[in-house]
């Protein structure tokens, strides 16, 4: 590890001073765009979407379990998948925590997949999550929320995802996201946010505390470092050992 420049306390608490008046920018602008976030204009939801779930078959409204918001993290695993993806994994590794404080709150969170199932059950028994799961296979959800993309799509050299047309050539079948939806109490319900590519990523703890490390995430790509937890040296999961053995 290669130390930065060494200098006397002063000197560090000027440089300090100075990244914390763009820090305290940083705030502002992100309180801002939390209110804008708030103020956003919604749109009904009129498909009569339908998820597998441990339960049995449930509902859109359903999946509110009683509560007036619903925050769906869309989970990359497609249906032919061994595993869920590691980003996505990583991720899920810091949702059980919230779940007290969320549903305390009115607010529901549920992981949703094309995967079947029984795949995504064993996979959560595998990681040892707790957090609602749940299956859209055989529904149009993950494609009308631009997640899930057919071979034909890529094949085509664009899809739409985060609002815009990208080159397939940064796209796969499935890629992440993050929806937000309200129900009123009539039952009526809302399409209120979604967010993509690293929009969740403040949903990531450990990404938070590695940008105040002094290695910061260290990393060549984005998250080029992650394994799923089970995957790291040590682990029983870790390269080199055979998973369908376990």
């Amino acid at each position: 590890m290669q130390p930065n420049r060494i200098v006397t306390r002063d000197e560090w608490l000027a440089a300090r001073l100075a990244l914390l008046a763009n820090e305290k920018a940083e705030t502002r602008m992100r309180d801002e765009n939390r209110a804008r976030r708030l103020d956003l204009p919604w749109v009904a939801v009129e498909t009569d979407y339908r998820f597998a779930t441990p339960q049995g078959e449930k509902t859109l409204a359903e999946l509110f379990d009683g509560r007036s918001q619903l925050v769906v993290y869309h989970f990359m695993f497609g249906p032919d998948w061994d595993a869920g993806c590691p980003g996505c994994s990583f991720l899920a590794d810091h949702l059980d925590g919230t779940l007290a404080h969320l549903n305390h709150h009115d607010v529901t969170l549920v992981a949703v997949s094309r995967a079947p199932l029984e795949k995504l059950e064993a996979y959560k028994r595998r990681m040892g999550w707790h957090f609602p799961w749940v299956s859209s296979q055989g529904s149009s959800f993950n494609r009308d929320f631009h997640v899930s993309f057919s071979e034909d799509e890529i094949a085509s050299g664009k899809v739409r995802y985060n609002f815009e047309e990208i080159p397939a050539a940064r796209a796969a079948t499935e890629l992440p996201g993050l929806s937000a939806f309200a129900r009123d109490e009539q039952g009526r319900i809302f399409h209120t946010y979604s967010s993509y590519g690293r929009g969740p990523e403040e949903l990531i703890g450990t990404l938070m505390i590695l940008d105040r490390a002094p290695k910061g995430r260290n990393e060549g790509e984005t998250m080029d470092f992650v394994r799923r937890h089970d995957e790291y040296e040590g682990g029983p999961h870790a390269e080199g050992r055979s998973i369908a053995a376990e």
